[in-house]
């Protein structure tokens, strides 16, 4: 009857064993697969849509841009600043040349500005006046029909 009772006992135990075995071994995986995933998706990110090719895109009219004004629009998945200045509309794109940061219209001194570094911009010609940025703002083609700013090559 001993016998009997120590088979049963070690069956139990061994059973025990390889559940927390394959508990623990799910467990590692688990934690190993929640730290990569998310480092795997930073390192390859998604894609997005290209605005290449996409044509003029309609982004509002002189009356939502009084003169002397500015406002950040958005065409395709890239931020533009389009401005009302006295030579014309122009546009650039709103990503700073310094390190990435969205840039808006400062209407006081009337110039680009940079939050992140206070990187100044000339609104008739995206050049650097002052602060960090490398590089001008490149610019991004712009026509005028009527009262309405359409952004993009036609």
């Amino acid at each position: 009857m001993a016998l009997g009772l120590k088979n049963v006992q070690s069956k139990e135990n061994g059973n025990r064993r390889s559940f927390l075995k394959w508990l623990l071994g799910f467990g590692i995986f688990s934690t190993i697969a929640s730290v990569l995933i998310p480092v795997i998706g930073y390192l390859i990110p998604p894609e997005r849509g290209s605005t290449a090719g996409g044509g003029r895109v309609l982004v509002g009219t002189t009356l939502d841009i009084p003169f002397g004004m500015g406002k950040v629009v958005q065409l395709g998945n890239k931020p533009v600043i389009v401005i009302n200045t006295p030579q014309g509309i122009t546009a650039f794109s709103a990503i700073c040349t310094h390190l990435g940061c969205i840039v808006d219209w400062d209407a006081e001194r009337q110039l680009i500005l940079c939050p992140c570094h206070d990187g100044l911009f000339n609104p008739q010609t995206g050049a650097v006046i002052a602060g960090p940025p490398p590089a001008p703002l490149p610019p991004v083609p712009v026509s005028l029909e009527d009262e309405e700013i359409y952004l993009g090559e036609a």
